[in-house]
């Protein structure tokens, strides 16, 4: 993979700032893997997520999904344990679920709560809680509304949230989707990431920004373009 990556980094100019039509003309270039590589966009936030008030989170439906089968596990009871399974969730229970889950068993990619579950669900926590599944209302995916909870993850639902360091990582998609289908899904996303700045953010809320492929390098792009394109 040594030389396979140089020859790939060997495609992006050191030093340069790409704008958004140059950056994911040469995305493609840079594809190293056989497999359909995922990309990923990542970039510094001009916050202070130790302050609560400066935390950035929230989720966006991207206009052309993921490009993988999301998984999702529901915990619900009754007519809305019959709504998820018509809205296409893959696992449905209740207390038996949550005590399989406890055991261990995490063969899902999402979770979804109705909020009369969260009391036994809550008990999940330290299982599910360092994985980012743990359902939370501020994300929807703790609602009466199942239906549309899982039919919104199905669809391409992506959650982006700052570290403590005031970084993001998130996935916008698959290789083989081509520039204009990723772009689409880049904008959507960054939309969402710049209609979350705190109030209380001062000075450059988006202060560097890149894009690349799983195995591939590095392509930095031009914030203060994308901020003004969104705009």
């Amino acid at each position: 993979m040594g030389k396979k990556f140089e020859a790939s980094k060997a495609k992006v100019e050191e030093g340069k700032v790409y704008t958004l039509d140059e950056g994911f003309k040469v995305l493609p270039e840079t594809k190293i893997a056989k497999f359909d590589e995922t990309v990923e966009v990542s970039g510094r936030l001009g916050v202070d997520p130790k302050h609560p008030e400066q935390m950035v989170r929230g989720t966006i439906v991207l206009p052309h999904g993921l490009g993988k089968k999301v998984k999702v596990l529901v915990f619900a009871k009754g007519e809305k344990e019959v709504e998820a399974k018509e809205a296409g969730a893959d696992v449905i229970g209740s207390e038996e679920l949550i005590e399989k889950v406890s055991k261990g068993w995490l063969d899902f990619d999402a979770v979804v709560a109705t909020p009369d579950m969260m009391g036994a669900v809550g008990k999940l926590g330290k299982v599910l809680g360092p994985r980012g599944l743990m359902p939370n209302p501020k994300l929807g995916t703790v609602t009466f509304d199942v239906k549309k909870a899982v039919s919104d993850l199905k669809a391409g639902k992506v959650e982006f949230r700052v570290d403590k360091a005031g970084n993001i990582h998130v996935p916008v998609g698959k290789a083989s989707f081509g520039t204009a289908k990723l772009k689409e899904n880049f904008i959507a996303l960054m939309d969402a990431i710049l209609k979350a700045k705190p109030a209380s953010s001062k000075g450059t809320y988006l202060r560097s920004l890149f894009v690349c492929t799983t195995m591939g390098p590095s392509i930095k792009l031009n914030p203060v373009e994308v901020r003004d394109l969104i705009k």
